[in-house]
Formats: C-alpha cells, sequence, structure tokens
C-alpha cells in the first residue's frame, strides 16, 4: 500500500532513511528542513502487509527522488508521478531509478548518470590541522563566487552571492579556500548538509594555479572536520582521474546516481 506521509510516520521514515545516511543526504536535509506539511513538498510510502514501511518517494518542487532498502512498487511510484503536474525532474540511485523508468508515461529530454562516493573514515586523511586552508566567511563569499564563475566546468552553474550567503547561513553549506598572491585561488565546499552526512560540492582551483596540491589540502580539511562531527560524506563525479584524487583520500564507489530531465 503507498499512501501519503504526515509527522506522525516521522519515525518509521527516519528509522529507513537513516541506515542510509550518504545514500540518503537530500530526503534526510529535506524532512529535517521543511517537514510534511509544507506546499512545495510532499513525502509518500509503501507499506508492507505487516505495517513496515518500506520504500518512500520525495517530491520537492519539481523533483522526484525515490529510496527503497529493496524491492518496492516501482510502478505505483510512477503513477504517482505521471498525475503530477509540476515534474521535472527524477533522480536518486541508479539501481532503484530504473526500476521506475519503464512505467513512467513521458520520456526524459536528458539523461546524466554520475559514480556516487562516499567516505565514512578519515585513515586515508592528513590528521593535521592546515593553517594555510582557510574557512570561507560570509563577507569573503563573492571572492568565492569570483573564482568559481571564473572556471570553465563552473560556467553553466547557478552559484551565485545570495545563495551562498543563504546556504551558509542556514548551516547546510560550508566552503575552504587556499589563497596566494593576495588572492582565493583554490576552494572545496559542501552542499546539503544535514545531521548525519554532506556532500561535496565546488572542488576548483584557478588554472593559473593548478598542479600545486591546493584542491587537495582544502578537501582535506574539509573532509576532517566534516568526519569529525559524525557524518558521512558523499560526492558525485563523472572524470575518473577526479576519482583518483576522492579515493586517495578515503572515498569509496557505492554506485550510479542518476538524474532524468522532463522539460
Amino acid at each position: 500500500m503507498i499512501r501519503q506521509l504526515t509527522q506522525a510516520d516521522d519515525p518509521a521514515v527516519q528509522q529507513l532513511i537513516r541506515q542510509k545516511p550518504a545514500e540518503n543526504l537530500f530526503i534526510i536535509g529535506d524532512v529535517e528542513a521543511f517537514g510534511y506539511e509544507e506546499d512545495f513538498q510532499t513525502l509518500w510510502g509503501e507499506f508492507d502487509d505487516d505495517g513496515k514501511l518500506q520504500a518512500v518517494l520525495l517530491k520537492y518542487e519539481e523533483n522526484f527522488i525515490p529510496f527503497s532498502l529493496g524491492a518496492f512498487d516501482a510502478k505505483g511510484f510512477a503513477t504517482i508521478m505521471n498525475s503530477s503536474e509540476s515534474f521535472t525532474f527524477l533522480s536518486g540511485l541508479k539501481e532503484i531509478v530504473s526500476q521506475i523508468e519503464p512505467y513512467l508515461t513521458v520520456q526524459p529530454t536528458s539523461k546524466r548518470e554520475f559514480y556516487y562516493a562516499k567516505c565514512t573514515h578519515s585513515e586515508l586523511l592528513v590528521k593535521r590541522v592546515d593553517d594555510e586552508v582557510k574557512k570561507v566567511t560570509l563577507e569573503e563569499i563573492p571572492q568565492l563566487v569570483d573564482l568559481l564563475t571564473s572556471i570553465p566546468e563552473f560556467h553553466n552553474s547557478q552559484t551565485t552571492i545570495e545563495n551562498k550567503k543563504r546556504n551558509m547561513e542556514k548551516g547546510v553549506s560550508r566552503s575552504y579556500y587556499f589563497e596566494e598572491d593576495g588572492k582565493m585561488v583554490s576552494t572545496a565546499s559542501t552542499t546539503a548538509e544535514n545531521s548525519l552526512s554532506a556532500m561535496i560540492v565546488g572542488v576548483a582551483t584557478d588554472a593559473h594555479y593548478k598542479r600545486k596540491g591546493y584542491a587537495t589540502r582544502c578537501l582535506n580539511q574539509l573532509c576532517l572536520d566534516i568526519l569529525a562531527e559524525g557524518k558521512e560524506l558523499c560526492l558525485f563525479y563523472d572524470n575518473p582521474e577526479a576519482g583518483k584524487i576522492y579515493k586517495r583520500l578515503g572515498f569509496e564507489d557505492i554506485g550510479f546516481w542518476s538524474m532524468n530531465t522532463f522539460k
């Protein structure tokens, strides 16, 4: 049986999604931030014959994210999506999303897949405070945005001073940087931070300062701090060379993340 979830279902939801904190980073964060009563967010759950929750489907604005630890009613979840008036994105672990796709009545206009990796330990990190790696303050956000927007692979991102400030103030994002010649030249950030996990994003270096290990140092310090708080780290990547760097720091591939766009 599939039905819409309410606050009364939260203990069952938490029991399910917290078994995989990194894999459920977005669902955990959205439930913590917005709960079950907001107009822009809805959750459905599938229950077995004994009334145990076995799968959830989150709709945040126009984006659907499903999760289950095992078999689930993929056709039932697809029926919910097909009947939605605002359905633009379907994203999630590939093995879950791929079960829903055959039942959708529309085809995606674009499909992307990324390696999904997580880190739960600091054994491979350099365990020392790097005094040259600094944490970005609210006042330094314009410099951070200038650095990111100067780098080709970030030209199509939606990064702005306003959303960076908002996310930092909410505590769902933090950024570190390395400075040389009096300017910010390398950085690494988190996004979608919640009580159990955080996603690494925005790992970048000015083209004139590459191959000096600055991004790795920023990432190392960021990972140390997040892991010390008892959180799991995760990230997407599609460049195998970048993947080698992440794996040297202790990240392990846990599957693929699918991003399907329908408009």
